[in-house]
């Protein structure tokens, strides 16, 4: 914020001297560095084309920006599809790694109560 303020300080700064440089000219019917004025009037010509023919250059931009947006975005998707697909193996293979069941097969449980409800359930579905 203070490199802005400071720019835009020595550019009003810049268009005060300049109007005071041609108050002065006008002034004294004197014109400073006729040579140097006019290749700047050529330069700021050359730019206003450049200006011009940009506009149109950018007039034809947003339909392409969609589509290069839409196939970036595209891109990006598919690779985040493919990052989550690998971390999910990659969590699957750490689990069994760091577990001490690795071939877990459910068994028949030992408690008698919850043998019972498992029993009632199974009946009553019945």
């Amino acid at each position: 914020m203070l490199t802005a303020g400071i720019v835009f300080l020595f550019a009003l700064l810049g268009i005060i001297v300049l109007f005071g440089l041609k108050r002065w000219e006008l002034s004294h019917e004197r014109v400073i560095a006729p040579a140097l004025r006019h290749r700047g009037d050529i330069r700021a010509l050359q730019v206003k084309d450049l200006a011009l023919a940009a506009r149109k250059d950018l007039a034809k931009l947003p339909p392409q920006i969609v589509l290069v947006g839409r196939v970036i975005i595209h891109e990006a998707a598919l690779s985040f599809a493919a990052l989550a697909r690998l971390l999910e193996r990659q969590a699957h293979r750490l689990a069994d790694f760091v577990s001490h069941k690795r071939g877990f097969e459910r068994r028949q449980t030992r408690s008698e109560f919850l043998k019972k409800v498992s029993e009632h359930k199974e009946s009553s579905l019945k």
